[in-house]
């Protein structure tokens, strides 16, 4: 599907196809005759690359071609058919979208996106352009990742009403102002045959098959070491998920990174995307053309 704004921007739905064949579904961003760069934007576990459209519309705008991922097991891409999703088939997910590319792009990835990109360029390096990590590093504080998991898990059976998905959303950020509308809450939710809402991801995410919320430390320590690209981490200031010390720790092992902190929680980009998008370009102005000339 092809959408043309009225500022000439393109919105085109497409299809990538992942490790092993599996249909992962993303979106382009472009404004027609410009060619800074791609950008790819990995969403975090439980979100989907509708997350990403604010960030998308204004690096397109400014000349980047943007491209937009539902990851496996999120958003409208396939689910794995036998409950995969460790971070060895996200990696290969990811391998799989570049070499579909015309180009290396820079990474943009939040949490899980993040991980994942992380391990796929320090794992196999020269991968990526360039590698922003948002709100994520080599290590994570356990009782972070504990109050997100009991968030995600915590309405098996649904939503009868989305103003029930509104109100667990509420609890869980309270800091956060409720929107208006719920219309936006639809592209993070499907309806099931039961008419009741579900978020728009695979159970089994985080079933005992898969290792979404135990990434070893030292496995992505090992890979942060091998990154010799321009870096970007941006920390939410009020994050329960990475602590300075675990930020201090990541710039250590990789002499290309900088780290920019944030007056926001772990989901930096819906807290404050406006901040955060304007350190992202930073970075693609000033840090690429840095890394290239060095």
């Amino acid at each position: 599907m092809l959408r043309r704004e009225a500022t000439e921007m393109l919105q085109e739905t497409t299809t990538f196809r992942g490790a092993h064949g599996l249909r992962l579904s993303g979106d382009r961003w472009e404004r027609p005759g410009s060619d800074r760069g791609t950008v790819l934007l990995l969403h975090g576990g439980g979100q989907t690359r509708h997350s990403w459209n604010r960030t998308a519309r204004t690096l397109a705008a400014e000349g980047w071609q943007a491209w937009t991922i539902d990851t496996r097991g999120h958003g409208d891409s396939e689910w794995s058919p036998d409950g995969r999703y460790t971070l060895a088939d996200f990696t290969a997910d990811l391998y799989a979208i570049v070499a579909q590319l015309d180009t290396k792009p820079v990474v943009v990835g939040a949490s899980l996106g993040g991980r994942t990109a992380l391990a796929a360029e320090g794992e196999r390096p020269g991968t990526l352009a360039g590698l922003v990590l948002v709100d994520i590093t080599h290590r994570t504080e356990p009782s972070g990742q504990s109050r997100v998991k009991r968030f995600m898990t915590g309405a098996p059976h649904g939503f009868a009403t989305l103003e029930e998905a509104a109100d667990a959303i509420s609890t869980y950020r309270p800091e956060r102002p409720r929107p208006r509308s719920l219309d936006g809450l639809k592209r993070n939710l499907r309806r099931g045959e039961d008419g009741r809402w579900y978020w728009h991801w695979d159970p089994r995410f985080l079933g005992s098959t898969a290792d979404a919320w135990y990434y070893s430390p030292e496995r992505l320590r090992r890979a942060a070491r091998a990154i010799a690209i321009p870096t970007l981490l941006v920390r939410g200031l009020h994050s329960d998920i990475v602590t300075a010390e675990s930020a201090a720790e990541f710039l250590d092992l990789v002499p290309t990174a900088r780290e920019v902190a944030v007056a926001a929680g772990h989901m930096i980009t819906g807290d404050d995307n406006d901040v955060f998008t304007t350190h992202l370009r930073d970075f693609l102005t000033h840090d690429l053309v840095s890394g290239k000339d060095g």
